[in-house]
C-alpha cells in the first residue's frame, strides 16, 4: 500500500513538472541539496574554490566525464573537476533512473519530450540534435517518458555547474535504467552508431562540439537509513570503513586509463548481481549509466578510427572523509545523514 501511495504521489508531482505549452521541465526535484538560484550557485562555487581550490584547467579537450550527483555540501567540490573543462556546446547527459521500477522501465534509454530544462541562470536548452539522435536509434532501444525524467534528480544536479561554466551549452538528457550486460552492449553499439552518423552529417568534433557527461554516486554504505536495507558488508566500524574505501578506490581506478570494452565489463560485473541484473552487488547507483557510457565511448572511438579515450581520476571522496561545505546560510542543506552507519562515495573522472 505504501509503495502504491508513493507511486501515486510521484505521478501527481510529475504531472505538474512541466509546461505543456512550451514543454519545459520547470520544476526542481531537489532544492535542498542542490543550488537552484543564481546567487546560490555563485556562492557555492566561490566556497569550493576557497576550500578546495579551482579545478585544474587543461589544454586537452574533455570528451567524456563522470560526475557525482549528491548534495553540494558533501560532493560539490568534485563537480567542477568533471565539468569545468568541457568545451562542447552539445552535452549528452547519461543519468541514473532511480525510480524506474515504479513504471517497470528497463532495457531502453529514457528520453523526454522537453525542449528545455529550468536552471538557475535561465532555461538550459535541449539540443535539436536530440530528435535526430533518437530517430537514428533502433526503435526498440529507446522510449520517451516525461514523468520519469521529471522525478529524477541525478541530471538536475549538474545543470547549475553546466550553466555556470558553459553559458549557451545545450543538453541531450538520457536516463539509463536496468538492463543486462548483453542488452547494454547492443544498445551502446546502436547509440554510438547514431552519434557517429549525426557527427558525420553535421561535421561535429568529439570534444569540441559534442561531449558525454555521465553521473553516478559511488557506494551507498551503511546499515541505517537505507530503507531497512543493510549496505555494510564489511561492517560499520573503522575497519569496515577502511575496507570499503579500499574497494572504492579500486573501482574508481578501474575506470581510468584507456577506455576499452573490458573496462565496462569489469565495472558492471563488480556492481551488478550475476543472476539478476536488477540488483546491486556493490551499491553504485550508476551501475548502468557508467558502463553504458564507457561502452558507447569505446564503440564511438572505433567508428571514428580514433585512439581509445583515456580516463584520469580528478578525485575520490565520501560524505564523511572531509568537512562539509557550509551551505545553511544559502538556504540549502542535506538530504541524508553522514556517519559510519550511512555514507556515500563520489568519483570525478575526465576522459580525453
Amino acid at each position: 500500500m505504501k509503495r502504491l501511495l508513493f507511486a501515486f504521489i510521484l505521478l501527481s508531482f510529475a504531472n505538474r513538472g512541466f509546461s505543456q505549452e512550451q514543454m519545459i521541465r520547470n520544476h526542481y526535484v531537489d532544492t535542498v541539496g542542490f543550488a537552484h538560484l543564481p546567487w546560490q550557485v555563485d556562492s557555492v562555487i566561490q566556497r569550493i574554490y576557497r576550500s578546495h581550490g579551482k579545478p585544474a584547467f587543461s589544454n586537452k579537450v574533455t570528451k567524456m566525464a563522470i560526475c557525482p550527483h549528491d548534495d553540494y555540501t558533501y560532493a560539490g567540490f568534485l563537480y567542477p573537476r568533471a565539468i569545468a573543462n568541457i568545451q562542447a556546446k552539445t552535452i549528452i547527459l547519461l543519468g541514473v533512473a532511480h525510480k524506474a521500477r515504479l513504471w517497470n522501465l528497463e532495457n531502453k534509454l529514457v528520453f523526454a519530450s522537453f525542449t528545455g530544462w529550468k536552471g538557475p541562470f535561465d532555461i538550459c536548452k535541449v539540443s535539436p540534435y536530440e530528435q535526430e539522435l533518437k530517430s537514428k536509434l533502433n526503435p526498440d532501444y529507446s522510449m520517451v517518458h516525461d514523468s520519469m525524467q521529471i522525478v529524477e534528480h541525478s541530471l538536475e544536479s549538474m545543470i547549475p555547474f553546466i550553466q555556470y561554466y558553459h553559458p549557451g551549452a545545450e543538453i541531450i538528457p538520457i536516463l539509463v535504467p536496468a538492463m543486462s550486460y548483453t542488452r547494454m552492449d547492443s544498445l551502446a553499439t546502436s547509440f554510438a552508431a547514431s552519434i557517429y552518423a549525426m557527427m558525420k552529417i553535421h561535421h561535429l568534433s568529439w570534444g569540441k562540439d559534442l561531449a558525454i557527461l555521465i553521473t553516478t554516486d559511488a557506494v551507498h554504505y551503511g546499515d541505517e537509513d537505507w530503507g531497512g536495507k543493510n549496505y555494510a558488508p564489511f561492517g560499520t566500524d573503522s575497519t569496515g570503513y577502511r575496507k570499503a574505501v579500499e574497494k572504492e578506490h579500486a573501482l574508481a581506478h578501474g575506470l581510468t586509463g584507456p577506455v576499452r570494452y573490458e573496462m565496462a565489463r569489469g565495472f558492471y560485473s563488480s556492481t551488478v548481481q550475476e543472476n539478476n541484473f536488477r540488483d546491486y552487488k556493490w551499491t553504485w547507483c550508476g551501475r548502468y549509466s557508467v558502463p553504458f557510457g564507457i561502452l558507447t565511448a569505446a564503440h564511438l572511438a572505433r567508428l571514428l578510427n580514433a585512439l581509445p579515450l583515456k580516463g584520469y581520476l580528478q578525485g575520490y571522496a565520501n560524505s564523511i572523509d572531509h568537512d562539509p561545505l557550509p551551505v545553511k546560510d544559502l538556504r540549502m542543506g542535506i538530504t541524508a545523514p553522514a556517519s559510519l552507519h550511512h555514507w556515500v562515495g563520489y568519483a570525478s573522472i575526465v576522459y580525453y
